[in-house]
């Protein structure tokens, strides 16, 4: 079985073609540029160069990307949005306006695309299914998967007079309540909720890119599967009870996992963050003193404890492209590598969580990620 594997963060896409008749750590791997990453630059091009732009293409993930178009905008050059390329930048189209950015029709789009000189034109997207092919046909590798699982970070489309960060936790919560694991951050491509409008626009990316429609396409959020792939670390695994923390370049989660499922988590934002700071907030976690308002107060997203006993605070798995930021923590921290490599934790989740999520490949799945050497999963998901 062949799973096609692609985490999507802020400064990376990290691609895992997971082969179950191979050890994992054998499988073949890409560690490449995020789509933010190269459509900023694209940007910042045509900053250079005085080029109007014109974006289309569906809501994608934001930070780099924004800043460049908003100081393309400020420079004095025209910038022109689709609607859905323009909530990459936020979802309120009043709020896009106020950056510059004229919203037009995909009628008008497709006319200034024909008529306006000089015009860049911009497809804004995460998921880029034939690029990926590409690159594994560069290597002789005719890349034919029987699943695609993508994972991308969504704050989900909140009303206007709700906070983005509270929305976006209430949804945490809800998932957290409903299932009590990992995996209840991944969804069948048809089973998306509504209001995840970024993990809907991948599902629309991989049709419009040539992802073969016989395939089943998994989308996941990129924080639980980066926590769910640091589990398969035996060192992380091993624990009855444990909090692991994904530290994000932009976000950084928590989760206190115990055989009953998950016992607590929270989510800030990582420039919001200090070394001192997060072992505060780790040392909350398991003596079950945080609270909303400690996070939310500070700009972050939230945090819950859905179990009050406190846990020992003796070993806390860190993964994440931030993970630097607990290099001299005095806290007993672990830096998780999954399989050797700490870049394809959310990949190796997204495979951990699609045994889940489709039953029928769970056997093979499992098989697969177990060894004598690495040891059986940790079956919390």
């Amino acid at each position: 079985m062949h799973l096609l594997g692609i985490d999507i963060g802020t400064g990376t896409q990290d691609i895992l073609l997971f082969d179950t008749d191979l050890q994992p750590e054998n499988c073949l791997k890409l560690v490449m540029p995020s789509p933010t990453m190269r459509v900023a630059r694209e940007v910042k091009a045509a900053t250079r160069h005085g080029s109007p732009l014109l974006l289309t293409g569906v809501t994608m993930g934001g930070g780099p990307c924004t800043w460049a178009v908003r100081d393309h905008a400020a420079a004095g050059y025209t910038v022109f949005a689709t609607p859905e390329a323009a909530r990459t930048f936020d979802d309120n189209l009043d709020a896009v306006r106020e950056m510059g950015v004229e919203i037009v029709s995909a009628d008008e789009a497709q006319h200034l695309a024909r008529t306006h000189d000089g015009l860049l034109h911009l497809a804004l997207r995460d998921f880029d299914y034939a690029m990926i092919v590409r690159a594994f046909d560069a290597f002789g590798v005719d890349l034919k998967p029987d699943g695609v699982a993508v994972a991308v970070f969504d704050h989900g489309a909140a009303p206007p007079d709700v906070s983005d960060r509270q929305f976006r936790f209430e949804y945490l919560d809800e998932r957290i309540r409903q299932h009590n694991r990992l995996s209840a951050f991944a969804f069948p491509a048809q089973d998306i909720p509504p209001i995840m409008t970024r993990l809907q626009a991948v599902a629309t990316s991989a049709v419009d890119t040539g992802a073969p429609d016989d395939v089943p396409l998994m989308v996941m959020d990129t924080a639980p599967a980066a926590i769910l792939g640091a589990l398969l670390d035996p060192r992380v695994g091993e624990h009855e009870r444990v909090i692991v923390t994904n530290v994000g370049n932009f976000h950084t989660l928590a989760f206190r996992l115990g055989p009953g499922g998950i016992e607590g988590v929270f989510e800030h934002h990582t420039g919001f963050l200090n070394t001192h700071k997060l072992e505060g907030l780790l040392m909350a976690l398991a003596n079950a003193s945080l609270t909303h308002a400690d996070v939310f107060g500070d700009q972050g997203h939230g945090a819950l404890v859905y179990d009050p006993r406190p846990m020992p605070l003796d070993f806390i798995g860190v993964t994440g492209p931030r993970r630097s930021l607990m290099a001299h923590s005095a806290l007993p921290v672990y830096f998780a590598v999954p399989f050797g490599d700490m870049m394809m934790a959310g990949c190796f989740g997204l495979v951990r969580a699609w045994a889940d999520v489709y039953p029928q490949s769970r056997e093979v799945i499992l098989k697969s990620l177990s060894s004598d050497e690495h040891g059986a999963p940790w079956d919390l998901l």
